[in-house]
């Protein structure tokens, strides 16, 4: 529970963890942010990490003035891109070894279990997709590692998903973060895009689970007949 509501003070509050950084080290935000990103999605422990809040945060900064998009976008996918390469090559190495607990704090059976359902529906776009989805986007390129995707064909869906991931957020907070109405209630923009950001994990997590569930049905009505 403590971890949630931590979680849930960083999103809503991500602008008032970053604007402070940005006023007291400058240029050096550059470096901290890139380090953020791409731990988000290079470290297995860090699922919780808000990446779309802040890179639409860093749009807006961009958009008054205080950092240069132009040297935003291409660090930020750099990030994304590296942090993918960083998770991919833990996955190859370690395999399914560290989910052997149940109850571990970090390492949760339930993240892999769900990233699985997205391969199984999606195939390799998961690679793609499973950027835009919070917590899911940890665990893809670890189970692509896992799974032994080819590293060609992981590398070239990595770079289009962290580009596509960028541009998306950083451009949106870009054009619409400095407006009046998103700067007085930033703390529900950035809720309502984690919000919106978990729907679709959700929703094939229960689509997978109804399916199985009516597989199984179906296999023991096979077996009474």
């Amino acid at each position: 529970m403590n971890e949630f509501l931590q979680f849930l003070d960083i999103v809503l509050h991500v602008d008032r963890f970053i604007r402070p950084i940005f006023q007291q080290y400058g240029e050096l935000t550059y470096a901290f942010m890139f380090l953020l990103i791409s731990c988000e999605t290079g470290l297995v422990v860090t699922p919780f990490l808000p990446g779309d809040s802040v890179i639409f945060t860093l749009g807006a900064l961009a958009a008054g003035g205080g950092l240069d998009i132009g040297v935003l976008a291409p660090v930020l996918m750099s990030a994304a891109v590296l942090g993918n390469i960083v998770n991919y090559a833990i996955g190859h190495k370690l395999g399914p070894t560290v989910f052997k607990s149940e109850s571990s704090r970090f390492f949760r059976r339930e993240y892999l279990d769900k990233t699985h359902a997205f391969y199984e529906k999606y195939g390799a776009l998961t690679v793609i997709i499973g950027r835009f989805m919070p917590i899911v986007r940890t665990f893809v390129p670890f189970v692509a590692g896992i799974g032994r995707m080819r590293y060609a064909r992981f590398t070239v869906y990595n770079v289009i998903g962290s580009v596509l991931w960028v541009a998306l957020f950083l451009s949106g907070g870009f054009f619409f973060g400095a407006m009046p109405f998103v700067q007085r209630n930033f703390s529900l923009v950035a809720l309502a895009i984690v919000v919106v950001s978990f729907i679709p994990p959700l929703a094939t997590m229960i689509r997978v689970r109804i399916s199985a569930r009516a597989r199984r049905e179906a296999s023991r009505d096979a077996a009474k007949k």
